[in-house]
């Protein structure tokens, strides 16, 4: 018996190695900016930590981007610190380093290779997809101090910030790239869809999805949902974060701007974010949200979901109640109650692992695309080439006035407040004439340093989302919804909680003033638990949006690339289950289901 096990377990990892090795690794193809525009000293590509010049912003030397770009393509991690292959700035001041740009050569022992998932070539500059994802950039800095009650109602600053986007003539529904922002039906953003995901349910209630708020009742039955409380074992998780100051923008001149280009960790300086009021309160706004992805542990929104998820009771999927323990859940007529449940095998402990174990390989395999593969600028880059468009297309007439063509596509698309995108930018940072000849269009920063030190596509909190909450889909039961029950649990009667049957409606939103109890209403149209694990997703990755490191095809294409991880992973997981039929059902981010089984 011994001997057969042993080769039988040895035969299960065989397959799962076969059914990794069966796939096909795609081509990795970028947009060709870096290439394009070599002559013109990369103004496209990532060049932070490098020297630039402070005329034009740019990296000084050529060559020493090409010595960058060598290393990334060799894979050794010392050239990144001997100055002789990767030249960078003199080290007068603290330099911060760059993050992990070798992780994507790295081999893995379960899921897809890092370099067996890919992503579409980013917006490539002269594109008017480019020129749309920039203004929502800036315009989400404008928008950075208003309530996200806006978002969902409407107010006078998101209705001009919405007008200023519809006035930019481009396709809103669906760029080359389908990063639809809208309806199938409609090509007019409006407060319930922009800055909003682009999966189901993402256009539904609030902003921010419930999970983000809401906490759990713990054992004594001293906390509610509104509480925001979550239970963490004996212990508790306060969905509560620190309120950065009003206003607290960085990077509006060009001096701060070169010093963090060129690496230096202006931190060291005390440009982090302001937080003397040392007050913690619900998430109210982008400023808020921006300051909960600065600081989180990358997979900690889909673990507290995770926990509120379970401590609710919440129903996994039906395709495998019998191991889950939940067959009475489903079909509580069906004789004798299940006497067997979940725990290590498709119940709590399993999922809690699970849902924290992809994110290390969505790492991975976004770090080959960010580094070795597309290389693309970070935002807070590309906004320095609009302020410098005249100077730099004047040293480098080879780009054709293509970044004068954004400045003046985005000077003229006026919002009801006949303001421009870029004159509200200019309006709120320092003049600086001597440095600008158009004006300062600097992107405002919500951190003191700025992106961190990889480039922007693909997007490393997109790609963890997207892995971890598609774990997340393909565990619970993605048709609950939120409201009170209405059977099966005497104990939790008028609870609120995920599901699959409700006599009340409810959603949740941070109070306006205060910050000890979140307000509950009842609402005709509930939301759904796949709803708000697209939204959680869209919410987590658009607010580094908010904070000005990403773009929106940053968010939408790391997404599906984490979820194509996540569902590799959970394929390889089902052929290790060899008696009882199981199948697990997951909503992708587009819509249709992917289902997964052992049979």
């Amino acid at each position: 018996m011994a001997v057969n096990r042993r080769e039988a377990a040895f035969e299960g990892r065989v397959s799962a190695a076969r059914m990794a090795h069966d796939r096909v690794h795609p081509d990795h193809i970028a947009n060709g900016d870096e290439q394009r525009y070599a002559t013109a000293h990369y103004p496209m590509s990532f060049t932070k930590g490098l020297n630039h010049s402070s005329v034009t912003g740019l990296v000084d030397n050529k060559g020493h981007f090409e010595a960058f770009r060598q290393a990334i393509d060799e894979g050794w991690i010392e050239p990144f610190t001997s100055r002789v292959p990767v030249p960078t700035p003199p080290r007068g001041k603290g330099r911060r380093k760059w993050e992990a740009p070798t992780a994507g050569v790295v081999y893995d022992l379960e899921g897809p290779d890092a370099q067996a998932v890919t992503m579409p070539p980013a917006p490539e500059l002269c594109s008017d997809e480019l020129t749309f994802e920039m203004a929502e950039v800036y315009e989400l800095a404008i928008l950075r101090d208003v309530s996200f009650s806006q978002f969902q109602t409407g107010g006078a600053q998101l209705s001009n910030s919405v007008a200023r986007l519809n006035a930019l003539d481009f396709a809103q529904a669906g760029f080359p790239g389908g990063r639809g922002r809208t309806s199938a039906t409609t090509t007019t953003l409006d407060a319930q869809t922009a800055f909003r995901g682009s999966s189901p349910g993402c256009d539904k209630g609030p902003y921010l999805s419930q999970l983000m708020l809401i906490g759990t009742r713990d054992q004594a039955g001293s906390v509610d949902l509104e509480d925001g409380l979550i239970s963490f074992g004996a212990q508790q998780v306060d969905q509560r974060v620190l309120v950065a100051a009003k206003g607290d923008d960085y990077m509006k001149t060009w001096k701060e701007w070169l010093d963090v280009q060129q690496g230096y960790d202006v931190n060291m300086c005390g440009a982090g974010q302001d937080f003397s009021e040392k007050k913690r309160c619900f998430i109210k706004t982008p400023r808020d949200l921006a300051t909960y992805v600065h600081y989180d542990a990358l997979y900690q929104a889909y673990l507290n979901a995770c926990l509120i998820l379970l401590g609710m009771g919440t129903p996994f999927d039906p395709g495998f109640a019998n191991l889950s323990g939940m067959r009475d859940v489903y079909d509580p007529s069906s004789g004798q109650p299940q006497n067997a449940g979940g725990f290590a095998l498709y119940g709590g402990p399993h999922i809690l692992t699970l849902v924290t174990e992809v994110a290390t390989r969505a790492l991975k395999a976004v770090r080959f695309q960010k580094f070795n593969n597309h290389l693309r600028l970070r935002p807070e880059a590309l906004a320095a080439r609009l302020a410098k468009a005249d100077v730099i297309e004047q040293y480098h007439p080879s780009l054709c006035g293509a970044f004068s063509k954004m400045c003046d596509d985005l000077m003229s698309n006026k919002g009801c407040d006949g303001k421009s995108t870029l004159d509200k930018i200019a309006h709120g940072n320092p003049r600086q004439p001597k440095q600008f000849n158009k004006g300062n269009f600097l992107l405002p920063m919500a951190f003191g340093e700025g992106s961190p030190m990889h480039p922007a596509y693909g997007a490393g909190h997109a790609t963890v989302a997207g892995a971890c909450v598609t774990v997340l889909k393909a565990y619970f039961d993605t048709s609950t919804v939120l409201g009170k029950n209405a059977d099966r649990d005497s104990c939790n009667c008028g609870k609120d909680g995920f599901y699959r049957s409700i006599s009340e409606a409810s959603e949740y939103s941070a109070p306006k003033k205060g910050c000890d109890k979140l307000d509950r209403k009842v609402v005709k149209c509930p939301l759904t638990l796949e709803g708000e694990l697209n939204k959680l997703a869209a919410n987590i990755s658009i607010g580094r949006n908010m904070a000005g490191v990403h773009y929106y095809s940053d968010y939408y294409d790391s997404l599906r690339m984490g979820e194509e991880i996540a569902i590799a992973m959970l394929e390889e997981q089902a052929i290790c289950y060899p008696t009882d039929p199981f199948v697990l059902s997951v909503p992708t981010f587009d819509g249709p289901v992917r289902r997964i089984g052992n049979r």
